[in-house]
């Protein structure tokens, strides 16, 4: 009897080792947080970025390399990948890192930036990685309706840490703080997740894992305080320029209508003399794709198109009458595209001797007129060199490169009166001599389209 009751008794003593009970203390730890965690991370990138940093010595300007370092989030399954600007500003070389198992190295890919928005800070990359590889995506949330005090999760890789995860509220919004750089940072969420040096261009989620920001400053002046892009905006910028077909690096000079019609897209229009044109893309003909590849969505389609570059032939596919037919086309840089779309000229920026005592100056030369463009209504002809643009209450502009003058020009409206000055070297030996009785100096005004 006895012993039966300290049987008994130890057998209630002792501590269960059921697995059952194990399993149910797990799935209490595995929150919504952690799933969230889990979901994102492998679309979460770490971005390394090899640029050239400008210092001012005793002996003057000088430039050496240096490493920026930021996160990113992946958006589409094809590899491409938003961050910040302020990441990839004056790189020569982006790479990014993806998490692998416990234990092993990271998966590195080279990557390339495709678009920016500075003043946005923000930036569209490509990963150069096999046609074949599909990579994990964060699906896109909305910030019209975001609350404060809901609860979000930030990842990045703050301090070169791989892949933090960091938990908190939101604590404000509608945030602006000042500008830094040339960068707006307005209508920002505010949060007290910790974002730190690292954590920029990273992601921003809900409880649901869905982005609803873009991580992207913290302030040094105050702890806990944390600030992102929210997405709507991220959302806006790349309809609107990240993958615009007019912000692309390629320009053809034609658009489309981006609602497809039988999976394709309807050509609405055709520049005269652009690069489309000169193929034979005639209004109306459906595009179905190029280089083999087919685009049934909008989607689908501006990626594509945003991952064109210029100078290679790109064969489009179109069907034209029932009938399917290849047109090859021969992109152009998008500085040349602005311009010949916007004043009705291309050019190249030229080296000429000014005899005034100057020297050898850098000017803008017309190459080719646009059919009843602004540049050919206003008399200009091929071979005529620019020397400066003024704008209406804009400062005169003596413009480096063709990217500088594309800027000025894409900054101003339609409409626009454009002064320049023009030097016409009707003898053709690159020399502007005012004593020259062949040379003209020609002031006209260019109005822009």
């Amino acid at each position: 009897m006895l012993i039966a009751l300290c049987a008994a008794l130890a057998l209630q003593l002792e501590p269960s080792t059921g697995s059952n009970e194990v399993a149910d203390d797990l799935s209490r730890r595995i929150t919504p947080e952690v799933l969230v965690a889990r979901q994102a991370r492998p679309a979460v990138v770490f971005i390394e970025a090899e640029v050239v940093q400008r210092q001012q010595t005793i002996f003057g300007p000088r430039e050496q390399k240096g490493l920026s370092t930021g996160s990113g989030v992946v958006i589409y399954e094809d590899g491409w990948v938003v961050t910040n600007f302020h990441v990839v500003r004056d790189h020569t070389s982006i790479r990014v890192s993806f998490e692998s198992a416990p234990g092993e190295e990271p998966i590195v890919f080279p990557a390339r930036l495709v678009n920016s928005v500075q003043e946005e800070d923000l930036a569209l990359l490509k990963i150069e990685a096999p046609p074949e590889t599909v990579f994990k995506t964060v699906p896109l949330g909305t910030s019209s309706d975001l609350m404060i005090a809901e609860p979000v999760i930030a990842i990045g890789n703050p301090y070169g840490q791989s892949l933090t995860v960091s938990r908190g509220i939101i604590s404000g919004l509608h945030r602006d703080i000042p500008s830094v750089q040339g960068l707006r940072f307005a209508n920002l969420i505010q949060t007290d997740a910790s974002i730190n040096p690292g954590n920029s261009g990273g992601p921003l989620l809900n409880i649901n894992g869905q982005l609803i920001g873009i991580n992207t400053v913290m302030n040094a002046q105050a702890e806990n305080i944390g600030f992102a892009i929210p997405v709507d905006r991220v959302r806006q910028v790349l309809e609107e320029s990240l993958l615009a077909p007019s912000r692309a690096a390629s320009w053809y000079g034609f658009e489309v209508d981006p609602q497809p019609v039988d999976e394709a897209f309807r050509v609405v229009s055709v520049l005269p003399g652009a690069p489309a044109d000169a193929a034979g893309l005639r209004i109306g003909d459906l595009v179905l794709g190029w280089d083999g590849k087919r685009f049934v969505t909008n989607d689908a389609y501006k990626f594509a198109r945003a991952e064109l570059e210029p100078g290679r032939t790109v064969r489009f596919e179109v069907r034209r009458e029932r009938e399917t037919q290849s047109v090859e086309i021969v992109g152009w840089k998008r500085s040349d595209g602005l311009l010949f779309e916007r004043a009705g000229f291309r050019g190249e920026t030229v080296v000429a001797t000014d005899t005034r005592g100057f020297g050898r100056k850098l000017l803008t030369q017309v190459v080719e007129l646009r059919r009843g463009g602004p540049a050919e209504r206003l008399g200009l002809a091929p071979g005529d060199l620019i020397e400066a643009f003024k704008a209406k209450d804009r400062s005169v502009l003596v413009p480096d490169s063709l990217d500088l003058l594309a800027l000025y020009v894409n900054n101003l409206a339609p409409g626009t009166q454009l002064v320049m000055d023009v030097w016409r070297d009707e003898n053709g030996n690159g020399v502007l001599d005012y004593t020259q009785t062949n040379s003209e100096l020609l002031k006209g005004t260019l109005v822009l389209e």
